[in-house]
């Protein structure tokens, strides 16, 4: 009895069986194991052929289904469509779950129903062992899909505004949400808000006019220092600067954020005065009806900077580190960017772009510089690096960054963006003492430049070849001067790096 006994448990059922025949069993086991893997539920199907067909006709209608929307739209606004809607991807999440629970119900049991009980030791060890990796393989990018999902519907709630601004151009319904808007434009302020430092200032700012059409941007950049700020006809400033916010080197537009605070009785209810006087102050000098605003913080920048791995940039110029004039003497200064191509982090592409002391035309050298960094950064812009890195850059989104773009209208938005991308270059016009004086700025001359830019249809015909001499128009490339000295007119926005 105790040698039968002995045979059973040394010898499982079907041991009899001749090792060609273990052998297609096996292979058996891991064929249906990798259909399983492969389609969801096909593998189930030999052996629960009412579970295998459920489960997959479910993935085919679901698969058609997504096709058929990706199609329809396009696969690149499809995604940003459902991206940036928070219905949406209210429906994705749940979606994931079931759908990745049912695929790995699907191999667990095809791997339970096929595994050879005659099969034992390190075989049998492995089989298991290929299963749970099979299980893995699909579980784990479900759930870091699922992670994302979540993550991307609570940055949309977190940094994008409920509301729309009074006033702003708004998309519509219909196939084409922006056929009744001509441009947008969007207030892009670079604050100097951080430890240490008491309210706000704008560190940078500028002004990006989209043709909704084309999806032809235009950026323009304001000088800090650009002093005779005018206030517009309904703003409660205007009453107490009637000719503008004029009073010298005291009264720049870096201030007018300032001034919106301290008189923020002015304004009931506005959550953001300063934002308000910024808004509207940027709209007298470009001539342009400002709709939305962005705002970021230097901490913001930095971590941003890092949170993508850093960016390549051209420096044309030493720029120096930790400097600032006191007394007309450049002190402070902890280090140098060396000129030549490099990638930056964080830190030195933040000095990068806010150095001035030691520039050789300090804040116009800056600004030129700010626009070769968001060239270098939209450029640089690799969307499967950043997938890779959303976890941290949605963390920095969140922390450092306000948009008044409502959640509503991001999937027309995300329609505009994906008109940008497929509409060129990105158009850059500076307003710096090439081109205006800031002391005493021609606001009429401003205004027409900035038309000229953003309808390249105003602009005077371009000089014949014929011609000796010209002065450059800023707003007409072609007539760029000869010189190695940087000029600003309406150029392409890497032009400087």
């Amino acid at each position: 009895m105790s040698g039968a006994g002995q045979h059973r448990r040394d010898h499982p059922p079907g041991s009899g069986l001749s090792e060609r025949a273990r052998s297609r069993r096996v292979r058996r086991f891991y064929l249906l194991l990798a259909a399983s893997t492969l389609v969801p539920g096909l593998g189930l199907i030999p052996s629960r052929r009412r579970t295998g067909r459920v489960i997959l006709g479910a993935f085919v209608v679901g698969l058609v289904g997504v096709v058929a929307y990706a199609l329809a739209k396009g696969v690149t606004a499809s995604v940003l469509r459902v991206g940036v809607s928070r219905e949406a991807l209210a429906w994705v999440v749940p979606a994931l779950l079931v759908g990745a629970a049912a695929w790995v119900y699907g191999i667990v049991m095809t791997a339970r129903d096929n595994l050879p009980r005659e099969v034992v030791g390190r075989r049998r060890v492995a089989m298991l062992a290929v299963a749970s990796l099979a299980v893995l393989l699909v579980a784990a990018p479900a759930a870091q899909a699922t992670r994302y999902a979540l993550i991307q519907r609570s940055l949309i709630a977190d940094v994008f505004s409920a509301i729309r601004p009074d006033g702003a151009a708004a998309p519509g319904e219909g196939e084409d949400p922006w056929a009744d808007v001509d441009h947008v434009n969007v207030l892009l302020v670079g604050s100097d808000a951080g430890p240490g430092r008491t309210g706000v200032r704008p560190d940078s700012t500028m002004v990006a006019s989209i043709d909704t059409d084309t999806g032809r941007t235009v950026l323009f950049g304001i000088p800090r220092n650009l002093q005779n700020i005018p206030f517009g006809s309904d703003s409660p400033l205007r009453a107490i600067y009637p000719d503008g916010y004029s009073c010298g080197s005291e009264c720049l537009f870096e201030y007018v954020w300032t001034l919106g605070t301290e008189h923020a009785d002015l304004f009931p209810g506005d959550a953001s005065p300063g934002l308000t006087v910024t808004k509207d102050a940027a709209s007298q000098v470009l001539g342009l009806k400002i709709d939305y605003s962005t705002i970021i913080d230097l901490k913001g920048f930095t971590e941003l900077v890092d949170a993508m791995g850093g960016v390549e940039i051209d420096v044309k110029e030493r720029v120096c580190i930790g400097c600032k004039v006191e007394g007309g003497v450049v002190v402070g200064t902890t280090g140098y960017i060396e000129p030549g191509v490099q990638r930056l982090d964080g830190f030195h592409a933040l000095w990068y772009s806010r150095s001035r002391a030691d520039s050789r035309d300090g804040d116009f050298s800056r600004m030129r510089r700010q626009r070769c960094m968001v060239g270098a950064l939209i450029n640089q812009v690799n969307p499967v690096e950043m997938l890779r890195r959303y976890p941290a850059l949605a963390a920095v989104l969140r922390d450092n960054v306000a948009v008044d773009i409502p959640q509503a209208d991001l999937p027309a938005w995300a329609m505009l963006v994906e008109r940008i991308q497929d509409g060129g270059a990105i158009k850059s016009l500076p307003l710096t003492n090439r081109n205006i004086d800031v002391t005493a700025p021609d606001y009429a001359a401003i205004h027409q430049m900035v038309r000229e830019a953003v309808d390249p249809s105003l602009r005077p015909p371009a000089p014949s070849t014929s011609t000796t001499t010209t002065t450059p128009s800023p707003s007409d490339p072609s007539s760029s001067p000869t010189t190695e000295e940087p000029t600003d007119e309406l150029s392409d926005i890497t032009a400087t790096c």
